[in-house]
Parts: C-alpha cells; structure tokens; sequence
C-alpha cells in the first residue's frame, strides 16, 4: 500500500487501494472514519462497521474541536490528538493545519514535554521505530521493512535531554514523533516520508527505572565506546538503507550533540535541530528586533545565558551575521558573553568544552567584577559591567532572568531585547508579563514557551514565540526537495535571513517580530525556497531552479481526503 501512495503522490484521481473492512479502518493512514462515501462503503465492505451517516472532513474537525476543548488539562488534549495520529491521519494533519496556534502548544511545546514524561501510560499503537540496545544486531533488519521503503526523512533522539526536562529514556520518542507531525502539517511534506526514531540506550531517571508501566529498556544508560559503536550502528545503517536520507537529530545531551553532528555532518545530509535550528529561528528573529529597535545586529553586545549546544549554535550563527556585515570574526566573537552554571565563560576554566573555548574571555577582564568574594562572574555581574543590549535565555534556570537583572538593561539600553527561551514554561527564565512590566513595554520580547498576551501601558501587547517550528519544517522541505547530499552553514542562514524577511517588522518596525502560525504552511514553503536555492548555489544540490520548483510542489502533501477504488 505505502508503494501505491508514494507512486501517485500529488496526482490527481481516485487512490488504488486494496485493504478493507476491518483493515482498511484500522489503517491510519488511509482511514477516512465516516467520510468514506456511500460507493466506498459498497466498495470496500464498510456498511454496519461505520454509522449512517456520512460527513466530510470540515464536520468532522468540528466534532474533534468540540472534544478537544472539552478536556480538562494539555496532557488530555495532547493524549486525544495522539489516539487521532494513530486513527486518522489526515484529519489529524487537517486539524492542526486548520487551527495551528491552538493545535501548537497541544502536539508539540510545551505539553509534548509532559508527553514525554508520561509517554508509556498513553503508548497504544506503534509509530516510528525503537532501536533498543540489546537488538543492536537486529538494527538492519528492522529498518528493512518494506514499511518504510519511502522514508526521505528521519528524526531521530536518543531521550537524554528532552527540553529542560532532562532524561526520559524511551519517552523521549514523543519529541521525533511531534517533529515529524509538524514537518507535515506545517511543512506539507508527505507523512510517508516521515519515520521518528528512539535509539534506546537506557536510562538514568530513577522515576523511569522504577515506573512498573515504562515501556523502555530498563537499564542504566549505556556510555563511553560502547554508545558511540551503537550511534555508529545505527548511522551505517541508515546510510545503507536509504543513501540520500534527511536525518535530524533530536535532543542528545549536550556533551554528544555538537561531537555527533561534527563527526557525521559530512557523511550523509543531517543537521541537529537544537543546534542548527535554534540557532535559525534565534538569529532570525533577533535580526527582526534589531531592525524594529532601529540598530544594527553588529552593534549589539550579547549575553547568553547557558553555553551547551543550543547556546553556541545561536551564537556561532550570529557571529556569521556579523561577519556578513563586514565585522572581523575577532569582532564579532568579542560582541558574546556566555554564561554557563559556572558563570561567565573565562579561559582555562575546567570542563570548558572545545566549541566553548572561542567565547571563552580573559580572565583579567572580569576579575574588578566579581562581588561577594566569589570566584565566578555572575550574569548580574555582566548586566552591570558589560552592559548587553540583548540577552538569550537557553539555560533551563526558570527565573534567571531576575527583575534587578532586567531592569538593569533598561537602565542603559533603550529597547533591550530579551529572549527567555528555555521550555517547558516550567524552565522560562522569566515570564513574558514580568519582563514587560520591569522595562515598562520598552523589551522586544520573544519566548521559548507560549504566553498568554500583555497588558502593557493600557495596550496589549502579542508575546511572540520563537518556536523552531517556524524553520524546521521549512528546512527539512528545502532540503528534501533540492536533494541535497549535506546542509551547509548557508542553508541553516538562508533559513533564518528568509524568517527575518517573513517578519512583520519589515513594513512596520512596531509589528510583532514574527509571522501568525496561521501562515505556517506558505511561510515554509519560502523558507524551504531559499534553502534549496543556496542548497544550488553551494553545490549540495545537481538540480535547476526550475527543477527545485517542480519538486517543491510535488513534495507538499495537503490533508485532504482522495477518492478511492478497490484494486480487484
């Protein structure tokens, strides 16, 4: 059946289909639920197993809304749109194509993050693949199933650091599996090119070993060699299976992400979205409150607060940026202060790891701002010292971001720009309310979690949301369509000057720095436009332009439902 699907992809005509009854329903992906019309029923023996009645695919959103919005918590919410992913497909890609701001923060952050913690109390039906340890031998095998003959794009985790949750173990595949549904409600692509992977390498999270229903390998995390001939594994595996595969990876610990990624980048097309796309949907919507503030991103002097792989990739970016506008790179990185839970990154500093050491500073530099006898330079410290115009929050501390900090900055800067970015909201380092109401409504605000709007000097102001959401499918679209053998440094730029562009700030420097979700499907097909143009321009990609035209329309899949026929 999947060969049949991928053959007629975007074509028009009734789909060969050659299940029913029972099978057909059962089927996720071709299941319609009572949309099925009176000839399909006669056709594929359907009369008594569905009701009389036979509606369309707007009713039936309507039906799941009502049901939606009348559960009692966001976990409830994300367990229903679960059991619809694993019912009906298409619906529940239309559903969230349909409603993408309401249907954002259900599926994905931040409630995907409670998912993942209580992933094996709602775990149903199989969706994506798990690679436990123990079958490492098996690993080819598994991924053989003529199931997954048409995968083009995987995301994949090992559940180490879900969110600012840490270490969930085989819980952690609620992230692929909430990637891979925005890569296609959001990105178009088609669901059947779409697989999440869970590599299974145990876990260290005592309530997860403990937890009578966790579905996991109930072992302690495996480390060292033996984790890194695993992930070697799994990657000969995949370039096996499918040669000219997208793999993205997915909330690996920080001391793995940036040393995987550096090892594999250039075997196959991979790129880490925590990295790379934090870094894309970051620098994208700093270069919009840079223009809406009326400056110039050189110009800036930054303060990040949490150096891990998220930290750095933001700020490797924007020192890119920088070099663009004709700083030296001496320059640009001299423009970065990062912070970790040792404090300001100073050189020499035990444990600095090797992608901190260009942010490291000079220990002279700080030593006249230390206070109360401590070793470590505080963000407090460089607030008062260093004086930063912008300030990034990827720590996972929820309240860093204090109101003597924040106030602080207004006292020197006239439009600071404040980025709290960590989720879950549990994990913000500060509200959205309280950085408005501490500078007044002078802050250009952007959030990692979803906020409620602002009163804000008798006005209400719109809390933008820096989601990666807003490049990843568009990148993983571009990607796919240019048939890229790798993503450069370029196609994660392209992305973000493409965001940049998308931003309301662009006609109007009071407007929010970001585009409605609402837009989400024509802003991704920009985005992946100019990925896969420089995908061209770098020489990853042997297609045209017109070409990267023809398949970008044939790679966007849209929830709606197709006639069927029987094959006989």
């Amino acid at each position: 059946m999947e060969e049949q699907l991928s053959e007629i992809q975007g074509k028009t005509g009734p789909l060969p289909v050659s299940l029913s009854s029972y099978a057909l329903l059962n089927n996720p992906r071709l299941n319609k639920g009572t949309a099925f019309t009176e000839q399909e029923r006669n056709d594929f023996h359907l009369h008594g197993l569905l009701p009389p009645h036979e509606s369309n695919i707007d009713e039936q959103i309507e039906r799941r809304l009502g049901a939606l919005r009348g559960q009692p918590t966001p976990f409830a919410k994300y367990a229903l749109m679960r059991d619809l992913q694993d019912t009906n497909e298409t619906l529940f890609y239309a559903l969230i194509a349909r409603n993408v701001e309401e249907m954002l923060p259900v599926v994905y952050t931040p409630t995907v993050g409670e998912g993942c913690q209580r992933f094996s109390e709602i775990w149903r039906k199989p969706r994506g693949v798990f690679l436990s340890y123990p079958n490492k031998h098996r690993m080819e095998g598994i991924l053989a199933d003529r199931h997954y003959d048409h995968v083009r794009c995987i995301v994949v985790s090992d559940g180490e650091r879900i969110l600012g949750l840490g270490d969930q173990g085989a819980g952690g595949m609620g992230i692929p599996i909430g990637k891979m549904a925005l890569y296609t409600a959001l990105g178009g692509i088609p669901p059947e090119f779409c697989l999440p992977i869970l590599l299974d390498v145990g876990t260290d999270n005592e309530d997860r070993l403990k937890d009578p229903l966790y579905v996991g390998w109930r072992q302690r995390r495996v480390r060292g060699q033996e984790y890194d001939d695993f992930v070697h594994a799994f990657v000969s595996a995949v370039k096996h299976r499918w040669p000219h595969v997208l793999l993205q990876w997915e909330d690996f610990s920080g001391a793995n992400a940036a040393r995987l990624l550096g090892r594999y980048r250039d075997e196959l097309c991979t790129f880490n979205d925590d990295i790379q796309g934090t870094a894309a949907v970051t620098a994208g919507s700093l270069l919009s409150a840079v223009r809406a503030a009326g400056a110039k991103l050189g110009d800036q002097r930054f303060a990040i607060a949490g150096m891990g792989s998220a930290g750095v990739g933001i700020a490797d970016l924007l020192v890119s940026f920088m070099e663009d506008e004709g700083l030296r790179t001496d320059e640009a990185y001299a423009r970065f202060y990062g912070v970790d839970v040792r404090g300001l990154l100073v050189e020499g500093a035990p444990g600095l790891r090797p992608e901190q050491e260009r942010f490291a500073r000079k220990r002279s530099e700080g030593a006249k701002w230390q206070t109360d006898g401590r070793d470590e330079i505080s963000l407090a410290d460089i607030v008062r010292n260093a004086k930063p115009t912008v300030l990034v929050g990827v720590s996972g501390q929820k309240g860093l971001f204090t109101e003597a900090i924040v106030r602080g900055m207004v006292s020197y800067t006239e439009r600071p720009i404040i980025f709290p970015l960590s989720n879950p909201t549990s994990k913000s380092e500060a509200t959205a309310e309280d950085l408005l109401n501490w500078t007044c409504g002078r802050a250009l605000v952007g959030t990692g979690s979803p906020f409620d709007p602002v009163q804000v000097n008798g006005e209400t102001v719109r809390i933008n949301q820096i989601n990666n959401s807003y490049t990843f499918p568009g990148l993983a679209l571009g990607i796919i369509s240019a048939r890229a053998r790798s993503v450069s440094d370029g196609m994660i730029k392209a992305a973000s000057r493409a965001l940049a562009d998308l931003s309301p700030t662009a006609k109007d420097k009071t407007a929010d720095l970001l585009p409605p979700f609402k837009d989400s499907r024509k802003n991704s097909v920009i985005i992946a436009r100019a990925v896969g143009r420089q995908a061209i321009r770098d020489g990853s990609s042997e297609l045209n332009e017109e070409q990267l035209e023809q398949e970008l329309a044939a790679n966007v899949w849209d929830a709606a439902y197709r006639p069927y026929r029987p094959i006989r």
